[in-house]
């Protein structure tokens, strides 16, 4: 634990964001070239994640479709500044990329709940990084950080940073 909240402190991310959601503008979005591929074709994670209700999960649950992993906190503006265009694509990619919004919140549920409130993000599916691996698993530097996996559970690329989803090149890269 003390290693993900020294990661995201170091990252600049380690402080309460104001209830207000800010706009990322497009001078901060990740642009599409700045995806990493150095990853590419490294297995996910085994790590494991709680869904809603408890159930402990992997992403190997996923295999056979694509899966966007998005690791994100509600204290961390950028992460929740994005999460209105990853709702988006998410709708748009539906049936051909699952998208998994994996909080690193230790508040767990209480503070997902708080910003998932019902019907305001219907295609992204919260889930809780449980008990906090993921960061270490990941090498992340701060959040957020998404990766993309195909349907085989390989690694395709990912981003440290907020991204603008609704791009048509991000669209296009994530399939």
């Amino acid at each position: 634990m003390r290693v993900l909240i020294g990661l995201l402190l170091a990252a600049g991310t380690g402080g309460p964001a104001s209830a207000d959601m800010p706009k990322v503008p497009p001078s901060q979005g990740v642009a599409l070239s700045k995806l990493d591929r150095s990853h590419a074709g490294s297995a996910a994670p085994s790590a494991s994640f709680e869904a809603k209700g408890g159930k402990t999960m992997t992403l190997a649950a996923f295999r056979g479709h694509p899966v966007l992993v998005n690791l994100w906190a509600t204290w961390c503006a950028p992460c929740k500044a994005e999460m209105p265009e990853l709702n988006t694509l998410a709708a748009a990619k539906a049936g051909h990329v699952t998208v998994i919004a994996l909080s690193a919140d230790l508040e767990g549920w209480r503070a997902v709940d708080k910003f998932f409130v019902p019907g305001r993000f219907k295609a992204v599916a919260p889930y809780l990084d449980q008990p906090g691996n993921w960061p270490q698993a990941l090498g992340a530097r701060g959040l957020p950080v998404s990766i993309l996996y195909d349907a085989g559970g390989r690694e395709v690329w990912r981003v440290n940073g907020p991204l603008r989803w609704t791009t048509p090149a991000i669209a296009a890269a994530v399939g």
